[in-house]
């Protein structure tokens, strides 16, 4: 049935409640600006997460007066699968930001390589350094492995392609 009357000759339907706005389905209004903020924003945020942990608590962890070695790799497996796991919630947030409003191509192929070099990341770099971990907390003896190397370079080519990614939905956006 129909509602009350909110100005005199306007009727709304039931229900309807003032404030809602018909151009807030996707592709318009306000959706429209919580996707680009999305799609400008997360690519930021996530880059500023890799370079607070990747780059600055890192290598400060280790400097840490007490810190030892073992405690130091414990802390930084744990730390780094937290990492993880929000990297992959931001690259979800922003595959859907994409998915709702296609930016330019070559936002979504910056967003491909991202996925690649997180895949990469999780599932062949990090996972033997969290099975070489295990074993120097459990007392072996190892030599130093170029594993952490790989994942630095990762690292970089990851904050390096995380900006451009924002500056390209930027102009996309501007567009």
């Amino acid at each position: 049935m129909w509602g009350t009357t909110t100005r005199p000759g306007f009727r709304r339907p039931h229900g309807q409640c003032d404030g809602v706005r018909q151009n807030d389905a996707p592709g318009t209004g306000a959706t429209m600006f919580v996707i680009t903020v999305l799609q400008v924003g997360v690519p930021f945020l996530w880059c500023g997460a890799v370079l607070a942990i990747s780059f600055l608590e890192t290598p400060l962890k280790f400097r840490a007066p007490g810190m030892t070695l073992h405690l130091g790799l414990g802390v930084g497996a744990l730390v780094f699968r937290a990492l993880n796991i929000v990297e992959f919630v931001l690259a979800a947030v922003l595959t859907a930001a994409v998915g709702m409003a296609p930016p330019a191509t070559p936002v979504i192929g910056a967003l491909g390589v991202l996925w690649l070099l997180l895949v990469t990341q999780v599932v062949l770099v990090r996972r033997r350094l969290d099975r070489r971990t295990a074993e120097l907390l459990a007392g072996a003896e190892l030599p130093r492995s170029p594993l952490h190397l790989v994942y630095i370079a990762l690292e970089i080519v990851k904050i390096l392609l995380l900006p451009v990614l924002g500056i390209l939905a930027l102009a996309g956006a501007a567009s």
